[in-house]
């Protein structure tokens, strides 16, 4: 993503903080175990107002007459560099990611009072880290030390991260190309999987295939950890075990996103192991399916977030009372709130550079209305557990469609391309 939208970003948000001075750290690095670390993944919020890769990094926004913005980052260091790989700098990072000013990391304790002194608010989200917390309070201390030397703190502390929320909400054109991009990339890996498939396969066999076409296709990694569900165990919503074998003649459940530029896409398909389905298995995919559709066709400017949830589940009511599953009418089943028994989630989310995205889903008391540029995921399903009154061939039945959907001037555009169809999937693992 060119860094001139980051730059944007930055100076939006400082017309926005009046004589203000936001801080803003990224995340750290953790340790996995002994002296290994996990894969460092930056914090969202920072990466969103700066593309910057590496750890140990602070941005300070300062509003008001003269607004700046500065980084604080690692120093070079010719030793780390040779162990642990390239480090842009102050300067580096200053000239290459267009920062006002940029100071080591080391710099901040004694400069961040200086910068918050005679400024009216501080934005700053308490409460995620307490460790940043205590630094934000010894900056505001050490500023109220100097009072009789005339310098003032701010009277106020704001909540950062609400404030760039709505931001993220509404994705700009850069956002869009790499969720795009993550789209593309995420539906070949889903496509792959189908050709691969074999009874007999262990899941992780799959998982192998989609992180082997999401890195060779230029994913940066998995944007979730991947659910592989074969049978009875699509029935479990977060099933990340994948470790047991795909048994012919039941579905496989594959929930699984990539990474681009920190965007993440999330699709889920849902397939026969041996390559067609039974009838069984064809009347409920159907049904979800069509689900999707409807509230596919509610994702649209002036609708409510909730409104693609409210189509999809009379969709999958009537389906649930045709398969004999429920008893009564659509509108009985839905008081009632019988069909939790098979559908116990939502049908969307927002998504962006959180595979859960930031974002308020209601104003006020209402739900959120859709508007363009809003990006999130459309995803029935249908999960059937044994039970009472459960016909026997629909025992162990888990599907779910997902989709990643952008909101536009007159509906919607559904980005990603992974087959979907019956007959789609069926063509694609046919094994010629």
């Amino acid at each position: 993503m060119k860094h001139e939208a980051y730059r944007a970003r930055r100076a939006r948000l400082i017309e926005s903080l009046g004589d203000g001075v936001a801080v803003l750290p990224t995340a750290p690095e953790k340790i996995r175990n002994r002296d290994a670390h996990y894969p460092y993944r930056y914090d969202s919020y920072f990466w969103y107002l700066t593309g910057f890769p590496e750890p140990e990094a602070v941005l300070v926004l300062v509003g008001g007459l003269q607004p700046r913005s500065i980084l604080f980052c690692r120093d070079k260091n010719e030793e780390r560099e040779i162990w642990d790989g390239y480090r842009y700098g102050p300067e580096g990072a200053r000239s290459e990611f267009g920062f006002d000013e940029a100071y080591p990391i080391e710099q901040l304790e004694e400069k961040l009072p200086q910068l918050l002194a005679d400024k009216s608010a501080l934005w700053y989200s308490l409460g995620h880290d307490e460790v940043w917390d205590n630094r934000m309070t010894r900056a505001l201390n050490a500023v109220r030390a100097q009072s009789r030397a005339g310098k003032r703190a701010p009277t106020e502390i704001r909540d950062l991260r609400a404030r760039l929320d709505v931001m993220r909400l509404i994705k700009d054109g850069a956002e869009i190309d790499a969720m795009k991009r993550a789209a593309a990339i995420s539906s070949a890996g889903h496509a792959q999987a189908m050709r691969a498939c074999r009874p007999g396969m262990a899941e992780y066999e799959l998982e192998a295939e989609l992180t082997y076409e999401f890195r060779r296709r230029g994913g940066d990694a998995h944007a979730y950890t991947p659910i592989v569900a074969g049978g009875a165990n699509a029935c479990v919503l977060h099933y990340v075990s994948n470790d047991k074998l795909l048994n012919d003649n039941t579905l496989v459940l594959i929930d699984a996103g990539c990474e681009v530029e920190g965007y993440a896409a999330d699709i889920t398909r849902t397939f026969p192991v041996g390559g067609r389905f039974t009838p069984a298995q064809r009347d409920v995919y159907e049904i979800v399916l069509a689900a999707q559709a409807a509230a596919i066709e509610a994702t649209k400017p002036g609708n409510h977030f909730m409104d693609p949830h409210d189509a999809a589940l009379k969709v999958l009511a009537q389906g649930m009372i045709d398969l004999k599953l429920l008893q009564g009418s659509v509108e009985g089943v839905l008081e009632s709130g019988d069909y939790r028994r098979f559908y116990m989630h939502r049908t969307g989310h927002w998504l962006g550079l959180d595979v859960h995205d930031a974002g308020e889903y209601k104003e006020g008391d209402a739900w959120t209305t859709l508007v363009p540029g809003m990006a999130l995921t459309v995803e029935p399903g249908m999960y059937i557990r044994p039970g009472e009154g459960v016909p026997h061939e629909l025992v162990g039945i888990g599907i779910r469609i997902e989709d990643d959907v952008l909101v536009t001037a007159d509906g919607c555009d559904v980005y990603t391309t992974a087959p979907k169809t019956v007959a789609e999937i069926e063509e694609v693992m046919r094994h010629e």
